[in-house]
């Protein structure tokens, strides 16, 4: 059975910064590289729970539309330990490990997966309607108008 402990010292060994967040006993900022957010790993047994914000939702409906479609998209094609979702108006990707059988190397494809999504490296670009562009970044969504 796998502990608070063990995650921290996975985290370690992946030589991952993380800071404890103050007041939230189990709970970690890991830090990524560059601009990307910090990851919000929280281990609440029998789970250990990852969240990273990607950004703000746009607001207008068919934008909303259009990249709600392709983030389930992605979900179903491209994401193996995580997925988008929305919590209130902010994208996040989020994932769920079971910590009874947690192993260093799942660990580490997650946090990967999430950094990889996250960065911001342009791959393509997706016309919308009125003329809306949306940039895929890796998988990482941006929306300009």
């Amino acid at each position: 059975m796998r502990t608070l402990k063990d995650v921290e010292a996975y985290l370690e060994k992946l030589g991952r910064h993380h800071d404890p967040v103050e007041g939230e006993s189990g709970t970690f900022l890991v830090q990524s590289s560059g601009a990307m957010p910090a990851i919000a790993l929280r281990v609440d047994p029998p789970l250990v729970l990852m969240r990273a914000a990607i950004g703000n939702a746009p607001s207008d409906p068919k934008v909303q539309t259009a990249l709600f479609r392709k983030m389930l998209e992605l979900n179903a094609k491209e994401l193996v330990h995580s997925s988008y979702g929305l919590e209130q108006d902010r994208i996040v990707l989020s994932s769920a490990l079971e910590l009874s059988n947690l192993d260093f190397n799942e660990l580490e494809a997650t946090l990967d997966e999430i950094e990889a999504v996250a960065n911001p490296a342009p791959a393509a670009v997706v016309r919308l309607p009125r003329d809306v562009v949306l940039v895929d970044f890796a998988l990482k969504n941006q929306v300009f108008e």
